[in-house]
């Protein structure tokens, strides 16, 4: 799914607005709690939402209550806590703003739900900023409710399209934490990482039907270090997507189904994107997913960069399309120049130990740039086979250098 331009956009509109506000924040959270805040705020700086007005009735609007236990939770020393209770909390646009005195918790044992009137939301939902050694965690879930807003989605339709409310953003963060937690159903992304570092989710489980429109599970750009753990993804677009800029990316023992896989990308659609490398996809399942193991790039690319030093390792396909994909004739929207010659460079990629079942029978699709090939591809003991019976398991590559050893003889394209 490519809408990273206009997520930047936003995030950058978002980030010019806070930050005037920031200093102001900052110096009122300082003063002191409100008398509120004073009784909601347990032993060692607790703030307990239910203590500041907010109703678990899920009708209630209980926006108020969380920016009060916030204001009060930043502005305090040490380690600080959140606490949503057993419950359904609803609330409109929440805008968490840092830097922060201490160290910030949500313990999410209820469920927060978004509301559904479009009109309360300038951007995203909850929207947490310039906040570091921030953690989110519980067993509580974040609902979107997207299905009441899905069909006003016309992103298909047009690129400049609306871009509905992202479900939980994180913004020049640092050492972040985000665990044990469920995500559902969002309006557009389900969670969004932009110019971070150092980020882990954990034990998380991103759910939205496989036919909701630009659900991405994760995505991020721009960020480093980030790590995602044992988490169960099934939406219905990218499971995990990761944007220029991200680096240092390692994801380990992830489920991915439905959705349109594990995506590098897309690459090259706007001016000044920068290179993506580093990246480690190792001990994952994708169950029935529209694609596996993707990179895409436009056609027409707009940014010179380099996609490098890629390893996916011990993948499980089930039944999944296009298990290993490398699309640099990308075009979603069909508005790409073909004789524009991409400008993007994919190299360094390494397949190791990728088996299971194919549901298309190109289980192997290299479709690199005529202007700039595909190099440095390593296929080792790569074994996935169409589950059909109408054909027969095949590779497709073009403008692909690289080795093979190990796995089926038919999908090696060197």
């Amino acid at each position: 799914m490519t809408m990273l331009r206009a997520l930047l956009v936003v995030a950058l509109a978002v980030c010019g607005a806070h930050a005037a506000g920031d200093k102001k924040k900052a110096e009122e959270s300082k003063k002191g709690d409100s008398p509120a805040a004073a009784a909601a705020s347990g032993p060692g700086g607790s703030f307990d939402i239910t203590k500041l007005g907010a109703s678990g009735d899920g009708k209630t609007d209980s926006t108020k209550a969380l920016e009060e236990a916030w204001a009060s939770a930043c502005g305090g020393k040490g380690k600080q806590t959140i606490l949503i209770p057993k419950g359904d909390y609803l609330t409109g646009a929440l805008n968490f703003t840092g830097p922060c005195t201490g160290d910030v918790t949500f313990q999410l044992d209820g469920n927060l739900l978004a509301s559904t009137d479009l009109s309360q939301f300038k951007a995203n939902w909850i929207e947490i900023l310039r906040v570091d050694n921030l953690v989110i965690t519980g067993k509580g879930k974040l609902d979107g409710q997207g299905s009441a807003v899905w069909s006003k989605n016309s992103c298909a339709k047009k690129y400049d399209c609306k871009i509905l409310p992202n479900s939980l953003v994180l913004d020049f963060c640092n050492k972040a934490e985000v665990s044990g937690i469920s995500i559902i159903n969002s309006k557009f992304f389900h969670m969004n990482v932009f110019q971070c570092k150092d980020v882990v989710i954990k034990d998380v489980t991103v759910s939205a039907p496989g036919d909701s429109p630009n659900t991405d599970g994760i995505h991020m750009g721009d960020s480093s270090g980030v790590s995602i753990i044992d988490t169960t993804i099934g939406v219905g677009d990218d499971c995990i997507s990761i944007g220029p800029g991200s680096t240092k990316v390692n994801i380990t023992g992830v489920t991915c189904g439905p959705g349109h896989g594990i995506s590098i990308g897309s690459l090259g659609r706007y001016k000044d994107e920068k290179d993506v490398t580093d990246i480690n996809v190792k001990d994952c399942t994708l169950k029935k997913s529209s694609n596996g193991l993707r990179i895409k790039a436009y056609e027409d690319a707009k940014s010179v960069l380099t996609c490098s030093n890629i390893h996916y390792e011990n993948v499980k396909m089930e039944d999944a399309g296009y298990p290993i994909i490398i699309d640099m004739k990308y075009c979603p929207n069909k508005i790409c120049s073909a004789s524009a010659g991409s400008k993007v460079t994919v190299k360094d990629v390494t397949f190791k130990d990728i088996t299971g079942t194919s549901s298309t029978p190109e289980a192997v699709s290299l479709l690199c740039s005529d202007s700039t090939p595909c190099s440095g591809i390593t296929m080792n003991n790569v074994k996935v086979e169409y589950s059909g019976s109408n054909n027969k398991t095949m590779a497709v590559c073009k403008n692909a250098k690289g080795s093979a050893t190990g796995g089926l003889k038919e999908l090696a394209c060197f």
